[in-house]
């Protein structure tokens, strides 16, 4: 396992799923409030295609930075993805899915993770 901070390893995952035009990411640290994972990363694809493709750009970042997938669920379907990272969970939905279960706010008591978008990252070069 890799000797990366939470924020990194969000960091990794949001970038990867923004590479296949993830939307909506939102990244959680559970770790206070939660036995079995650290941090919860939420993402929206427009379709089942999309949301594979983004399950599959994180996989392959994953690995990349030396880290081991431990499971994934509803891959087939393609409507909500769940990946199984140990202490990271994430959570793939087609925008219906995500807003019926409203994953965020179920979580509400966990704070959000200063994950950068390109947008951030365009100001501050430019700055």
């Amino acid at each position: 396992m890799s000797e990366a901070n939470q924020t990194e390893r969000a960091q990794w995952i949001v970038d990867a799923a923004l590479d296949r035009k993830a939307e909506e990411p939102v990244a959680l640290d559970v770790s206070h409030v939660s036995s079995f994972a650290d941090t919860f990363i939420v993402l929206t694809g427009r379709s089942d295609r999309q949301v594979r493709a983004i399950s599959d750009a994180i996989a392959e970042a994953w690995r990349a930075h030396g880290e081991k997938r431990l499971g994934i669920e509803g891959y087939d379907e393609g409507r909500w993805v769940l990946m199984d990272l140990d202490d990271v969970i994430v959570h793939i939905f087609v925008s219906e899915l995500r807003e019926h279960y409203d994953l965020e706010r179920l979580w509400s008591e966990a704070p959000a993770l200063a994950i950068e978008l390109p947008e951030e990252r365009m100001q501050e070069s430019a700055g």
